[in-house]
């Protein structure tokens, strides 16, 4: 027996970071400032004619820090450590433009990355090692204290990861008796507007790992992360099944560019 679940379908100037992509941008210019200062003695490259802007870039995030940057010079310091010959801050605002932001550079498909004009297989890792390091320190916190006590660096690593994806993606958080987490699977990806979740798949993972309770998280490419009635039926079907099995379900947090929802402190079970 299964169920599907149906869902609903920069700035010139900035101040402190006031939502999780800037402190994912602030991260990951943070991962690489020491890499920028390292040329190997043998290249010797010609000067380029960006290398006194670079300059600037790199003495303003030295003295600033990440904050000091916006977010094109974020994303065109990154792109110069990978092509260092080339003026990046083209580049940079236009993928900016076409993803809809930093964090939608960051979340981006690599092969999408990778078919945007200008863009390499070297230049794109240069953007993927970054989120990885970022989500990283994000996730940290959430995998070494109690959930309930970790809870805002958990909704900031579920959305710095998950809030820009352009399908949906259902994981499901299993925990401990004492609310630690025990692995984070990631269950499906689906179209813009549906992804499948098996109620017995669930409940049958979280009985190998010795499971007390599970989040749901879900994102909506739509951008609200109101729930859906689709999302309320297979929440409360999945409450039913591991009753009888101790399995409780803590929470069913929906992502969304617009914010998250928690089912549970939205009074729906």
């Amino acid at each position: 027996m299964f169920i599907m679940v149906k869902l609903p379908s920069g700035k010139a100037e900035r101040a402190a970071p006031t939502d999780v992509n800037d402190a994912f941008a602030g991260k990951a210019a943070d991962l690489f400032t020491a890499a920028s200062s390292e040329t190997p003695a043998t290249s010797a490259p010609q000067p380029h004619h960006g290398t006194g802007h670079r300059a600037r870039l790199r003495q303003r995030l030295a003295e600033g820090g990440p904050d000091a940057l916006l977010d094109h010079e974020l994303i065109e310091y990154l792109l110069a450590l990978a092509i260092p010959r080339r003026d990046t801050k083209p580049l940079a605002k236009a993928l900016l433009a076409h993803f809809g932001g930093i964090g939608g550079v960051f979340t981006a498909d690599w092969d999408a990355l990778a078919r945007f004009p200008g863009m390499g297989d070297t230049s794109v890792s240069a953007l993927k090692i970054a989120q990885a390091a970022a989500l990283r320190l994000l996730r940290a916190p959430v995998a070494t204290q109690p959930i309930l006590s970790s809870w805002q660096a958990l909704l900031d690593y579920l959305r710095a990861d998950m809030a820009h994806l352009k399908v949906e993606r259902v994981r499901v958080l299993h925990l401990n008796a004492r609310n630690m987490l025990i692995r984070d699977d990631h269950m499906a990806d689906g179209s813009v507007d549906q992804a499948a979740i098996y109620a017995r798949e669930v409940i049958r993972r979280a009985i190998d790992l010795g499971t007390s309770s599970v989040i749901l998280v879900h994102n909506h490419p739509s951008g609200s992360p109101q729930p859906s009635r689709q999302d309320i039926d297979i929440t409360r079907h999945i409450i039913e099944a591991g009753k009888p099995l101790g399995i409780g379900v803590h929470d069913h947090i929906i992502i969304g560019v617009e914010g998250f929802s928690s089912m549970r402190a939205l009074g729906l079970f």
